[in-house]
């Protein structure tokens, strides 16, 4: 007679040496995909997933645009009464630096403008404004950033700038930040004088003994 012995619950690789895991204890198998572990992104592979921070207006202290310019026409002078013409200037601006542990390049996008007129009154832009000469018009015109002062006097203007800022993290995606960044420009000297007019019958040349001559 002949015969054999089997071990219980051994299959037909029980004992096989390739899995190293004993008899009867299958070998792990690769994920579908992922013959390898080179996959930075896979936190089984021991290592971490990364996310980019969300950054705030208020992380952006050592990230400041330049202060706008502004000018006044006519040239830091105007008349009680008629329209001074007020014109600032900003542009967009990218600065590189740190931030939050990554180096990152920030964008300043001007989006609206707040003039402050010294003498109480405020007006918001969506712009800067527009010199007479750019539109055409006559000195004292009414303009979309003008403003006629009630009193002669001198003031001190200014206007500060609202930016909407975005960060690249050196991704090429530019990410927007919550809230906006100012920049301002104060100090700016306007003197408003007092014009009179007097109606007169004929000039002191026609009437040499005319009242004033």
């Amino acid at each position: 007679m002949t015969g054999s012995t089997s071990t219980p619950g051994a299959g037909p690789d029980a004992g096989s040496e390739s899995g190293s895991n004993g008899p009867g204890i299958p070998s792990p198998r690769p994920i579908p995909g992922r013959d390898t572990c080179d996959d930075q992104l896979d936190n089984r592979c021991g290592y971490a997933v990364g996310a980019l921070p969300t950054v705030y207006a208020e992380d952006l202290v050592s990230f400041r645009p330049a202060a706008p310019s502004i000018a006044t026409e006519p040239a830091g002078l105007g008349v009680a009464g008629l329209p001074t013409n007020l014109v600032a200037a900003a542009s967009v601006q990218h600065i590189s630096g740190d931030l939050l542990g990554f180096p990152v390049t920030v964008r300043f996008v001007p989006a609206g403008f707040v003039f402050d007129y010294g003498d109480g009154a405020t007006q918001r832009s969506a712009s800067g404004g527009v010199t007479w000469a750019r539109l055409g018009a006559a000195q004292f015109t009414p303009t979309a950033t003008s403003h006629a002062y009630r009193e002669h006097g001198t003031y001190a203007a200014s206007v500060r700038v609202l930016y909407d800022a975005a960060v690249d993290f050196g991704t090429g995606n530019w990410r927007p930040v919550i809230g906006q960044v100012t920049a301002s420009t104060s100090g700016h000297s306007i003197r408003i004088f007092e014009a009179r007019t007097a109606l007169v019958l004929a000039s002191c040349a026609e009437n040499p003994r005319g009242p004033g001559c």
